[in-house]
């Protein structure tokens, strides 16, 4: 319908003719029978009696204007690479190729050529060596600046470091991740180096490679508040070397209790290894795993593959024991109607049970560490908890208490020393929701209480100025809940309890007072937030925030350079095995650092 109608309605009385919404007249619609009707007089009264209407009908139906030659002809012309829009795309293009893991020989791909030309005709795909050799080292120097520019910012860096060896060419590279709390205590992630390393993995060549890695970001020794490294001894060394305070990775020292303590007897890796021939058997045939499937669903069980462990991650055999017992009756089906190249006795079936049972409380723990928010102060209350777990006899110790026994044993060798360490001991007690309750005896939580005090007498500024701040008046505290969710957490609590009475603040004078009065209060519950608690009690407890926030940086493991070396393996593939090391760093960088530093613009 014509927008002039608008305008106009036919008249009741005579279909003939339209009245004007306007003036009220009459107009022919252009003859008595409906095949003759049109709009033109309609149009034309608009025209001679309405103006300002007629001039918004026209340009509502105004006709666009025939394009001319020279026009055309740039439409067809190709975009300069300075061109804005050119430019834009480029750019694009570069990030989807550094946080993609895409070959940077995709821009040859003939599919991906299409998909561009067709989004937009004018736009030029620059070449591989384009993108290798100016944006990808362009787009590092902007992500680096802005890193630089938060990592500027920080007073204490904690870090994480490993090496990283490429199984499709000859390139080993030496990560280096960064994470820090700022003044309103919101923790902070970088990756500052996935460096090539080349030679011998020595303590002395990865010392000068971590002195080299500090001087390019002009960081000094003594922002360094601990490095996070595995238990090598090459890489202990260096650290030494170095002169660098480290920790080693409490998920890496786990691993080593959990083999020393039970996967090393020699019935548990018997009936290990036949479940993973099993495993095995399913894995690399297709019949047999589909036979599998159809048995589970016969029985109304989810079809589920077995999961494949990989030997140096103990927690990968916890997940295959699982689902090797949770498949138990299907596998039982399976065996009496196609048999298997092993099986499990009976003995073994239980044994099995039992090492589940015995390891879940590790699992859960390893889970929990290798979190991103956890810290090294959560080392020394774990600790705690798992040592009261494996010595605690129960009525359910039956057949596990020779297994609960060997742990406890490798435990108490692999963290021997962990509440001596100040790194762990200071970083515990700052945390509002271990504070002084989770040592393994008074001695040793009141000897960390006197490594703090002395560490608060040596930060600058007068320690004690109070001002008028109540530091009797702790602030409102959510109730502790009942609910748990594991039995470590009802462990965490029990202990938590029995210390509650014990830790009533003394009289105190000079620096002891924000020390004292802040170990006197009750810890927060495990529903709180403990970095959001310093955010409220920084006033309260001026100085002692300043040590949180460099004790509560640190991580407890290395978890964050082995997640960036999985990233690492998706760019270094067989696909991308001619990128050198320098570019490979360059592409990692983008990689891991762009989300963060160019989030508001993305």
């Amino acid at each position: 319908m014509s927008a002039v109608w608008a305008h106009f309605k036919i008249c009741e009385d005579d279909r003939s003719k339209a009245e004007c919404k306007l003036c009220a007249g009459k107009v022919s619609r252009g003859g008595k029978e409906s095949t003759s009707f049109n709009t033109s007089n309609l149009i034309k009264h608009l025209r001679t009696l309405h103006h300002p209407e007629y001039t918004e009908f026209a340009k509502a139906n105004a006709k666009p204007q025939q394009p001319t030659l020279t026009q055309v002809l740039e439409k067809r012309e190709k975009m300069s690479r300075e061109n804005p829009r050119a430019v834009k795309i480029t750019e694009a293009l570069t990030h989807f190729i550094a946080l993609d893991d895409q070959p940077l020989s995709v821009v040859d791909n003939v599919g991906f050529r299409r998909l561009l030309s067709t989004l937009e005709p004018r736009y030029e795909i620059p070449s591989r060596p384009y993108i290798t050799d100016v944006m990808v080292p362009k787009l590092f120097e902007d992500v680096k600046k802005k890193v630089r520019d938060q990592v500027n910012k920080a007073s204490a860096l904690s870090f994480t470091t490993d090496i990283w060896t490429s199984s499709v060419c000859p390139m080993s590279l030496l990560s280096l991740t960064a994470q820090w709390l700022d003044e309103e205590f919101i923790r902070h992630h970088v990756t500052l180096h996935a460096k090539s390393f080349r030679g011998s993995h020595t303590s002395q060549s990865i010392a000068g490679a971590f002195d080299s890695m500090l001087q390019t970001w002009n960081i000094p020794k003594t922002f360094v508040h601990a490095v996070l490294r595995d238990n090598a001894r090459n890489m202990i060394k260096a650290m030494s070397d170095a002169e660098l305070p480290s920790l080693p990775c409490t998920a890496h020292t786990l691993q080593l209790v959990v083999h020393e303590g039970l996967l090393s007897q020699r019935s548990v890796t018997d009936a290990v290894a036949v479940g993973r021939k099993i495993v095995g058997h399913f894995k690399h045939s297709a019949l047999a795993n589909s036979r599998l499937e159809d048995i589970q669903l016969e029985i109304n069980q989810p079809a589920k593959r077995l999961q494949q462990d990989v030997q140096t991650r103990w927690n990968s055999t916890f997940y295959m024991i699982q689902s090797l017992i949770e498949q138990k009756r299907a596998l039982g089906i399976y065996v009496s109607e196609y048999g298997l190249p092993d099986t499990l006795t009976g003995h073994q079936w239980i044994l099995l049970e039992k090492v589940l049972s015995v390891l879940g409380p590790f699992e859960e723990l390893t889970r929990k560490v290798s979190s991103s928010d956890a810290m090294a102060a959560d080392v020394i209350p774990a600790v705690t908890v798992l040592h009261r777990f494996l010595t605690r006899e129960t009525d359910e110790d039956h057949g596990v208490k020779a297994m609960k026994g060997t742990l406890a044993a490798a435990v108490r060798k692999r963290f021997t020393d962990v509440e001596a360490n100040p790194l762990y001991s200071i970083a515990t007690l700052l945390h509002p929701r271990y504070k002084n309750r989770f040592f393994s005896n008074a001695t040793t939580a009141a000897h960390a209480k006197e490594v703090l005090k002395l560490e608060l007498l040596r930060l600058p500024g007068e320690l004690d100025k109070q001002e008028d701040h109540d530091l009797n008046e702790p602030p409102s505290r959510k109730p502790r809940t009942d609910q748990t969710t594991s039995s470590l957490d009802s462990i965490f609590d029990e202990i938590a309890d029995e210390q509650a009475s014990a830790s009533v603040g003394t009289a105190a004078v000079g620096s002891s007072v924000q020390v004292e009065t802040y170990l006197g209060e009750a810890v927060i519950s495990q529903e709180d937030k403990p970095l959001q608690y310093w955010v409220v009690n920084k006033v309260r407890f001026p100085t002692l925030a300043r040590l949180a926030g460099r004790y509560l940086s640190a991580p407890c493991t290395s978890v964050d350079s082995e997640r960036l070396f999985s990233s690492v393996s998706h760019i270094v593939s067989e696909s991308r095995n001619r990128l050198t090391a320098d570019h490979a760093e360059m592409i990692l960088f983008i990689k891991k650092n762009l989300p963060l530093t160019f989030s508001k613009e993305a």
